[in-house]
């Protein structure tokens, strides 16, 4: 592999921020810091006045492969993720078929490793009657197992309170729920139905898949794994009341409960379904900007543990259609790091708290084996960013299979310039070298 040089540049690592120079061999950080000018390199990237961060491990997407692909497949959303500086992804497994067998996940494994650009794990599916299949997992191969309470695209609902209670007794590996009480908000729904009749206009998601629908959901699965001492990552925390569910007096290494927040439920509130309409349709809903700034707090007072994407692409002609129609879920994997360099910008969040949440608290969360961090010994998963490079979205530049962005018309001040995974400089200044593919995700467990 090449030796590559990164010069002069600010290293965002583990709650500082140093000038200096990364090289790396053999697709390995060798050393970070100082000036390391002397050691013989096959690439020089010039860092000066741009911010180094390790690449952002991103633990929910969904890439449509197998069986969606006029949407999304794995080549196109790993290259919009690399764009996006993401260098490592776990992926969902309501494709088609579903994955919730060992074998369609190795089917799943076997594609990425001839198509992926960025590092890949894949979780497999629970369902009500599968549990032999999830206690085979591999913990050490495998990011972990998904457990849907709430109905969502693809629909994998776990809704038997016994098949519940025996994945939570019973798995070892990380389960990973998406919380929704799917009761509740059928009953919302019917409500709405009667009044509105098939017309429904989305501004009424958010009461439909409603906050006590997530807080009921999420509460349940976090007693649940209390009682069984359950290791549990509840994803896309949605609302203010949920925050609280979780503890942050712990350091993260001692956490079994943890839990994640997405790009959207940071960035868009309700008021926004007036120009967006159905293209932030999301699972759990973007709810109120009270729920938005309290899921903010909840991130950087360690509530909240990680930062993710939730990138669910659908085709624009399929998010067009009218509310009860349209899919929830869209694309955010190559939007999401200068989103959050937005809000730093804002003074909303520092860069060092961008690293820790979207990067090392990722990898210690999921026990990922030497990534996550600037270290050397660790892989090579770098992005360079330049924080003051203006770039407006629009269709052109929108990388995702499925053409279109909730973005779109947002100028952004910082830009992605260069992105480095296991040492292979895969992006570089809207260029991509695709020879070498990511690797699979290990993970350094003793379950």
């Amino acid at each position: 592999m090449n030796k590559i040089l990164i010069t002069n540049a600010n290293i965002v690592n583990e709650g500082k921020i140093i000038r200096g120079d990364v090289y790396v061999k053999d697709g390995l950080i060798f050393i970070a810091g100082g000036n390391l000018k002397e050691y013989e390199a096959d690439i020089t990237i010039d860092g000066e006045g741009k911010y180094l961060f390790p690449g952002l491990i991103d633990d929910q997407v969904h890439f449509r492969e197998p069986g969606l692909t006029h949407k999304a497949d794995i080549y196109t959303e790993s290259k919009s993720a690399v764009a996006g500086g993401i260098t490592s992804y776990m992926e969902m497994p309501n494709t088609v078929p579903q994955t919730t067998t060992n074998a369609l996940l190795e089917e799943k494994y076997a594609i990425a490793a001839e198509k992926s650009l960025a590092n890949y794990s894949f979780y497999l599916g629970a369902t009500n009657d599968n549990l032999e299949e999830l206690l085979k997992v591999d913990p050490e191969n495998v990011c972990g197992i998904k457990v849907f309470q709430g109905s969502s695209t693809g629909n994998m609902l776990v809704d038997n309170p016994e098949s519940l209670e025996r994945i939570f007794s019973e798995c070892k590996v990380l389960i990973a729920t998406h919380s929704e009480n799917d009761q509740m908000i059928q009953r919302n729904l019917l409500k709405l139905k009667e009044e509105f009749g098939d017309d429904i206009p989305v501004k009424y998601h958010p009461v439909i898949r409603s906050a006590e629908a997530c807080y009921d959901a999420s509460k349940r699965v976090v007693d649940l794994a209390r009682n069984h001492g359950t290791k549990l990552h509840v994803l896309h925390i949605s609302t203010a009341r949920e925050v609280q569910l979780f503890d942050n007096s712990l350091p993260l290494e001692q956490k079994r409960i943890t839990a994640e927040a997405c790009v959207h439920h940071l960035w868009f509130s309700d008021k926004d379904y007036e120009t967006k309409g159905t293209l932030i349709k999301w699972n759990p809903a973007i709810k109120t900007e009270e729920d938005r700034d309290a899921v903010l707090s909840g991130l950087l007072e360690d509530h909240i543990d990680v930062i993710a994407t939730d990138h669910a692409p659908h085709t624009l002609e399929e998010k067009s259609q009218g509310y009860l129609n349209a899919p929830s879920g869209g694309p955010l994997a190559q939007h999401s790091l200068v989103a959050l360099l937005e809000m730093y910008h804002q003074g909303k969040i520092k860069l060092t708290d961008i690293a820790q949440k979207a990067s090392h608290n990722v990898a210690v969360l999921f026990e990922i084996e030497k990534r996550g961090y600037i270290r050397p010994g660790f892989h090579a998963d770098l992005v360079l960013v330049d924080l003051d490079d203006p770039w407006t979205v629009n269709r052109e530049n929108v990388l995702s299979k499925c053409g279109w962005s909730p973005f779109e018309g947002q100028e952004f001040r910082s830009k992605v310039s260069h992105t480095i995974v296991s040492g292979h400089l895969v992006y570089e200044n809207g260029i991509f070298h695709e020879e070498v593919k990511g690797k699979r995700l290990k993970f350094s467990r003793n379950y």
